[in-house]
């Protein structure tokens, strides 16, 4: 489907925008005092023990080339609507019927809106990266 150097641009696409974009936004909203959790976390995650942030942004990476699958060939508007809306929808519903129940964490309203606000940012990122990258809608 994709070249190999247009995949390595969506996980790097991906990547870049957990870091700039949701974790940016993580921060902001943290700073703001909206939420208790600070972004850019450094504690290890099991079971490789990498800090979480680069766990989290290596799933970015990879939703990185689904988010791009989906969104590579609209062009304009509907190209960033819709990075918005499966940007932050896609990985929300993951998480929360997922990996919230792996994890044991209860889903509430302030997870929802969330995830939906932090994610949304992140697909938006995504978008700006591969048009950065040199790859066009």
């Amino acid at each position: 489907m994709f070249k190999p150097k247009t995949l390595l641009f969506a996980f790097l696409a991906g990547f870049v925008a957990t870091l700039l974009f949701h974790q940016g936004l993580l921060q902001l909203l943290h700073l703001a005092g909206k939420v208790p959790t600070a972004a850019w976390n450094m504690d290890p995650s099991p079971p490789l023990g990498v800090p979480k942030v680069v766990s989290l942004a290596f799933w970015g990476g990879l939703w990185g080339i689904i988010l791009w699958a989906l969104i590579h060939k609209r062009s304009g508007a509907s190209h960033w609507l819709l990075s918005l809306v499966l940007g932050a929808v896609l990985p929300s519903l993951v998480a929360w019927f997922v990996v919230f129940p792996i994890k044991g964490i209860a889903l509430t309203g302030t997870l929802i809106g969330g995830a939906l606000l932090l994610n949304g940012a992140w697909g938006l990122g995504v978008a700006l990266c591969m048009r950065l990258f040199g790859q066009r809608a």
